[in-house]
């Protein structure tokens, strides 16, 4: 069976991935930064499936992460035949009152992060006409997003960006694959501070559901999948809608309720 290289492993998503990949009998390139949890999924995987799982910690927030995964693939002679770039996070609030480290920490792993990876191992998949690529998008990428404004953008892109490589790829032995989810119950809502927000109120798909979706959706190479059926109008709806009413509907979803004194 082949390699499966998975961003963000250690929860939500990204372990329901690498739990698929290991049951399927794909060996495993785990990343994210909690190398203790990486490690004891890795365990769990190995034993239960008779697997390899090779363990890469690091802060994709570091814009040397990329260079310094890719190189330790390399070291250990490995070749990538998936690619799953789920690692991601938010912010919730007015951009100009958001922490900069903090916005730009989204942009380095929500885009940059993806679009590098990609690049190092795509070629790879081309020449030996055989790849899947698996990138999570948003249904968020859909529209802008105010007080969500650069996690909205972020996602556009990757939405953007899978499918303009799914058509370059037509004819190789290689897809890409966009997964665009609404509200999922992961460690999200938590990172990205929303907890309070109308968005965190709407009922929440489970990880599981979503990454068996998705990973179905990837090995029959398709271009896109959009989860949940409210969801899967939201692509319609949004282009026969004007501009300002998209922006006030995602502005009331995101914004948090005022704190009460006392």
């Amino acid at each position: 069976m082949g390699m499966a290289l998975i961003t963000g492993a250690s929860a939500g998503l990204g372990l329901e991935f690498a739990r698929l990949f290991g049951s399927d009998k794909h060996d495993l390139i785990l990343v994210a930064r909690r190398k203790e949890r990486l490690e004891a999924l890795g365990a769990e995987l190995e034993e239960a499936h008779g697997i390899k799982v090779h363990v890469i910690a690091a802060d994709l927030m570091e814009p040397a992460a990329v260079d310094r995964i890719v190189a330790e693939v390399n070291a250990k002679g490995l070749k990538v035949d998936y690619l799953v770039n789920n690692a991601g996070f938010g912010s919730n609030g007015t951009f100009s009152e958001l922490e900069p480290a903090k916005e730009i920490g989204q942009v380095q792993v929500n885009i940059t992060t993806v679009v590098g990876l990609t690049r190092a191992f795509l070629p790879g998949m081309v020449q030996r006409r055989s790849g899947r690529i698996l990138n999570l998008g948003s249904t968020a990428g859909f529209q802008p997003g105010p007080f969500m404004a650069t996690y909205y953008a972020s996602k556009a892109f990757v939405n953007s960006f899978t499918e303009a490589l799914w058509f370059e790829l037509k004819g190789t032995g290689v897809t890409a694959t966009v997964s665009c989810p609404g509200p999922v119950a992961t460690e999200f809502i938590a990172v990205a501070g929303n907890e309070k927000s109308k968005l965190a109120g709407m009922g929440m798909a489970t990880p599981a559901g979503i990454a068996r979706e998705a990973y179905d959706a990837m090995n029959a190479g398709k271009r896109r999948i959009v989860h949940g059926l409210q969801y899967k109008l939201v692509p319609l709806l949004n282009a026969f809608s004007p501009n300002a009413i998209l922006l006030a509907v995602a502005a009331s979803l995101n914004r948090k309720p005022p704190q009460l004194p006392g």
